[in-house]
């Protein structure tokens, strides 16, 4: 007979404990990229924004609050804080309002609206100095198309310079940034339309719920997050316009377009003076949280909802 040997309780293979170096690993880079991209500037700008500092030469002598007092008693530079958040507010309304009309027109007639939807996001694609001269061209006051369509409508009228006018320089450099962004409200709006769940529409029709009021009640509770989100994002491009107001008014006439990221540009690289253009830039950046805190507030409690 063999000998019965008593092996004892079997034992269940170890589990080789989970490493995590290969994660690491790929994550590495985005980390140091995010370090280096934001961490770096961000820490460049708080110490040149207490010190005396200079394109050529940053971080001279320290002064303290003595650049934040200078530019808050600055009247041209708070105007210039007051009218960013205007023009914000007023760009993202207005891209949003015609974003979701022009979305819920072509979710209407999804299927003969292909060719119209690559159209409209022809702006978008578009680069923004090129935007800049061709609505400097339509605002041209000899022979533009504004100049044009006025003078077939008021013949005799003289001609007319859009971006002479201060207020009418606001608006043309507005409805140029509206014109450019407002396909990307479209873009989000009619994703969030098309992914919605057409069986609630149809049950409240056979309700009786019909147009405005099938959108009111129906469509829009069920977009309001996204349209939220929209606005947010809207929000926050409007408020670091640079391009077109360099291209069509250099933040003329006098500084009735001065928006603040041209506000920091010209600090910067016109007057050399890079602890003045950090101020600014952490004074927009509060100003941009303010503005924006609440906006988020509504739209986590719309996606919530």
């Amino acid at each position: 007979m063999g000998e019965n040997r008593d092996a004892g309780p079997s034992r269940a293979p170890r589990r080789r404990p989970r490493t995590t170096w290969t994660r690491r690993v790929f994550v590495a880079p985005a980390v140091l990229a995010l370090v280096v991209l934001g961490g770096y500037p961000l820490v460049f700008i708080a110490l040149a924004a207490f010190t005396e500092s200079s394109l050529g030469r940053p971080f001279q002598e320290f002064v303290g609050t003595a650049t934040f007092e200078s530019v808050l008693g600055d009247a041209d530079a708070t105007a210039a804080l007051v009218r960013g958040v205007v023009y914000a507010v007023l760009v993202a309304v207005v891209s949003v309002v015609l974003g979701v009309a022009t979305a819920v027109a072509l979710w209407r007639s999804v299927r003969s609206g292909a060719i119209v939807r690559t159209l409209l996001l022809l702006p978008m694609i578009t680069p923004p100095v090129v935007v800049g001269i061709l609505w400097k061209l339509v605002f041209n006051p000899s022979g533009g198309l504004v100049d044009t369509v006025l003078g077939a409508v008021f013949p005799g009228g003289g001609t007319v310079s859009v971006l002479s006018h201060p207020v009418f320089a606001f608006l043309g450099v507005a409805l140029a940034d509206v014109w450019e962004w407002t396909p990307l409200i479209v873009l989000l709006v009619f994703a969030a339309l098309i992914g919605q769940d057409t069986e609630i529409g149809e049950a409240a029709a056979l309700d009786g719920a019909h147009g405005f009021r099938l959108f009111r009640s129906i469509t829009l509770p069920a977009i309001a997050g996204v349209v939220g989100a929209a606005f947010l994002i809207r929000l926050v491009l409007a408020f670091k316009v640079f391009d077109l107001v360099y291209i069509l008014t250099s933040g003329g006439p006098g500084q009735s377009t001065t928006m603040p990221a041209y506000l920091i540009w010209q600090a910067a690289l016109q007057q050399f003076d890079v602890g003045r253009a950090a101020v600014i830039t952490l004074l927009l950046a509060v100003v941009v949280t303010v503005v924006t805190l609440p906006v988020v507030a509504v739209t986590r409690r719309l996606h919530h909802d």
